[in-house]
């Protein structure tokens, strides 16, 4: 535990004192509102699909790249980390990060893209806004309501971007956007740990596909100085275990180095409680020196990796899947599954969206395999 952190901090969100669901439900007698947001997450369908949804390269390039499942554990593990040092709760921190991607599409940033693309007279698409409508109101589970019923605060870590427009619809979850203040402390480092796990373990994939080279990535300031530690300790290192434990020395100094920096700026703006967290400037951050070695890292792989020539052929051919499959199914709203077909009378095109972006990609390349038959 760093200096001058309590166990439980006074600016800690706490699952006894939560603003709450939107249905109000009798308490557990075994887990608390944040543990069992965190589970009703785990078994949703929604979190399930991610084991079949790209992070960066395709399901079936190989088993061994992330997936939005696989990636969203690891920023669970990560912000867990970092909660803990700090007198958070774990329990909301890992609930906000395995629910911020359970509305991303099939084909990663490529399908969102088209998608937002296909939306533009409908009010758009963001991947975070259906994060939210996933666990309010898509997810059918539950006797007395629509979604997971969560509570505000994963509900408010979850929605990590929204457009003004769309926070004016949202109520108090979409508050802060208007208002300009900050998510409960947890949600802030939930953010934090998705940087950290995708720069890294994209650096693992890219390494893996041949897409990116070690020679390469040692020219970067942040990954050659540590490649260059692990090599003076272990000078006959094989490759894949040099690259390993590079990584792992990245993700330390991340996490330390916002551990440093959060705790600094907790000390100067103290924060009595969590509204007071809500009201200061965001107190959960990178060093100026360490945001900055990992902002060339992350400039350097949209550069080599996104943009590879690879990559950006394959999403270009997804980007066209998922336009073709809007425009399908907004001609043939019958096409759908039932329950999607039904709502396409009070929300249009909006129904389209919601179960496109539930597929994977592998159904997503069935149904339209499907329908050019």
């Amino acid at each position: 535990m760093r200096a001058g952190v309590a166990p439980h901090a006074p600016y800690a969100a706490s699952a006894h004192t939560s603003r709450g669901r939107r249905v109000a439900e009798p308490a557990s007698p075994t887990r608390n509102d944040f543990q069992r947001d965190r589970d009703r997450i785990v078994h949703s369908s929604a979190f399930r699909r991610l084991e079949y949804k790209t992070q960066v390269f395709l399901n079936h390039e190989g088993d061994w790249f992330r997936t939005r499942l696989t990636h969203s554990i690891e920023v669970a593990q990560i912000a867990r980390s970092i909660c803990r040092p700090l007198g958070l709760d774990e329990d909301l921190t890992e609930a906000i990060a395995l629910a911020h991607d359970l509305g991303h599409t099939p084909f990663g940033h490529s399908g969102q893209d088209a998608l937002n693309q296909c939306m533009k007279d409908h009010g758009g698409f963001e991947h975070n806004l259906q994060s939210l409508r996933v666990v309010d109101l898509l997810e059918q589970r539950y006797a007395e309501f629509d979604g997971l019923n969560l509570t505000f605060e994963t509900r408010e870590g979850i929605l990590k971007h929204c457009s003004l427009a769309n926070a004016r619809l949202l109520g108090e979850v979409g508050a802060r956007f208007l208002n300009r203040t900050q998510p409960n402390l947890e949600a802030q480092i939930a953010n934090l740990a998705d940087e950290i796990a995708y720069t890294n373990h994209d650096i693992d994939d890219g390494l893996r596909s041949g897409l990116i080279t070690l020679a390469q990535l040692q020219e970067l300031p942040l990954f050659g100085r540590l490649a260059k530690e692990v090599l003076t300790h272990y000078p006959n290192i094989p490759h894949r275990r040099l690259v390993h434990e590079t990584i792992r020395r990245i993700i330390t100094v991340l996490i330390e180095d916002v551990l440093d920096e959060t705790n600094a700026r907790i000390l100067e703006h103290k924060p009595s409680d969590i509204d007071a967290v809500r009201a200061s400037p965001a107190l959960a951050g990178f060093s100026v020196e360490v945001g900055a070695e990992l902002a060339a890292v992350k400039q350097f792989l949209m550069t080599k990796l996104y943009r590879h020539p690879q990559v950006t052929e394959r999403m270009s051919q997804a980007k066209a899947l998922v336009v073709r499959l809007f425009n399908e199914f907004c001609a043939n709203p019958a096409r759908m599954p039932t329950e999607h077909a039904q709502r396409w009378d009070s929300i249009g095109p909006r129904a389209v969206a919601d179960y496109l972006a539930g597929m994977t990609d592998r159904f997503a390349t069935l149904q339209a395999q499907e329908l050019a038959a």
